[in-house]
């Protein structure tokens, strides 16, 4: 009987060290990301898109470019990595490759937005006088090819974290942005602003609310187990 009950005492302590480790290495992968920054990337891109849709639709235009958010938005990015750095006591090969990847993402977003700003410059004076010749607008519109290649580019990032996290919101969000992808390129500009609005929402701004919440959850029993 002391026997059994000795057997049982140990298996009851193992069970509860594998529950208590399943807890740790849950409530590690969600801090991982938090779904924070993707939320954060969700609500901009989503917002920025739907502002812009507004300013062509309605005819007004505000006096900056509703995109610099997208810049600003790089800033939380960088503080949420490092906060999250700080709260890992074990640093994976995985959080590494994640953070970059996320990191150069929002690199590449900066440089995307650059660059086509400056296209932009060159672009238009050609525009302007194409039209003061001929009293007609130029039949090419560039801003109309721009919302495929910054798609093709969201898709990247969120399809990669999907698959390597098993998390399949994000690897379905990832594929809704290369298909909006090429959609864009046969659609008007509207519709391109559209696509990429609920791109970004179904890519990131649902799978960051998701994400969120196991976080939370996961960090709830974790703290239980440990009473």
């Amino acid at each position: 009987m002391i026997i059994m009950n000795e057997q049982e005492k140990i298996l009851t302590e193992k069970e509860s060290l594998d529950l208590i480790t399943q807890m740790i290495n849950k409530a590690k992968d969600a801090c991982h990301d938090t779904g924070i920054a993707a939320i954060m990337w969700g609500a901009v891109i989503a917002i920025c898109s739907l502002v812009r849709l507004s300013e062509l639709h309605f005819g007004y235009r505000l006096p900056f470019d509703i995109y610099l958010l997208t810049i600003v938005a790089v800033i939380p990015q960088i503080y949420f990595t490092i906060k999250e750095k700080k709260q890992r006591k074990v640093k994976t090969y995985d959080d590494g490759f994640m953070d970059s990847l996320w990191m150069g993402f929002g690199i590449c977003i900066f440089l995307m937005i650059y660059t086509t700003s400056a296209m932009y410059s060159q672009w238009d004076p050609a525009a302007d006088e194409y039209r003061k010749l001929t009293g007609n607008a130029y039949p090419f519109r560039l801003y109309e090819f721009t919302s495929p290649l910054f798609l093709m580019l969201y898709g990247l990032p969120t399809f990669v974290t999907g698959v390597s996290m098993k998390f399949k919101p994000m690897l379905w969000g990832g594929l809704l942005c290369w298909v909006s992808c090429l959609v864009t390129i046969y659609t008007p500009i509207k519709i391109d602003l559209i696509l990429v609005a609920l791109s970004s929402i179904f890519a990131w701004l649902v799978p960051g609310i998701i994400m969120e919440k196991d976080y939370r959850k996961a960090k709830s029993e974790l703290a239980q187990a440990n009473v």
